[in-house]
This record gives C-alpha cells, structure tokens and sequence, in this order.
C-alpha cells in the first residue's frame, strides 16, 4: 500500500521524542540529523491507523552524509515483560535529510501507538 498524503503537519509529541531519542545515538551525521527535528514535518502516514510516517526537512537546513538511507541505530522494542516486539528504523534520503519513522513490529496486531523511552529504552504498549 502506497503511503497516504496529508497535509504537512509538525511532529507530535510522540513521533518527536522517539526520533530524539534515536538520534541521540552518536553516529556519523547523528548531530546533522538532530538539528533537522525542528524543521521536520510528517507528509504522509503509511495507511490507515499507522504509526509509521514519511517525513520531510524544511529547506535550509544542515544535510547529514550518511553512506546509507538507513539510520545506523539498533532501535528494538521490547512490551514491559521485555519480549521483544520490533524496531523503530528511521530512514534518511541517501544520508542527507529525514523521510521516514517506521515501526516495524512483529506481533500480531499493528501498534497504534509509538513505543515510549522508559529507563533509555523503546518500551511497547505505550
């Protein structure tokens, strides 16, 4: 299913305190990456209900040169019994700027909601 367009709109609460904690991470382009939050704004949602956004960089801002589309940091979310239950990936176009915040989940219903940072981890029911 092909993302569904919206009107930009700025980060919520949530999406902004999961990609700030995500690129808190010290990474090559992390510093970049994190003076974009307050130009980024979510443009689509990847289907009804999701979670998981496409985003885009207001212009100007300082490009990232990451070698990879993909944020190098293990995001894995784990449900307070500490099963895991997927991964926050966030998604760069070539390095430069921010386009996307997936939640790739492995349990059987999608997660209608973000995961939240409890004790420096992604914790998942929300």
């Amino acid at each position: 299913m092909a993302p569904l367009s919206i009107d930009p709109r700025p980060l919520n609460t949530d999406e902004r305190a999961v990609l700030a904690h995500i690129l808190s991470a010290e990474f090559s382009g992390s510093s970049q990456l994190r003076s974009q939050l307050d130009r980024t704004e979510v443009i689509a949602v990847w289907g009804p209900d999701s979670v998981s956004v496409d985003l885009q960089v207001r212009e100007p801002c300082e490009h990232a040169a990451l070698p990879e589309a993909l944020v190098p940091v293990d995001a894995h979310v784990h449900d307070p019994s500490g099963a895991y239950v997927g991964e926050i990936l966030v998604w760069t176009d070539l390095g430069a700027t921010l386009t996307a915040l997936e939640f790739a989940w492995v349990t059987h219903e999608m997660p209608m909601s973000l995961p939240t940072i409890v004790n420096g981890q992604l914790s998942w029911p929300a």
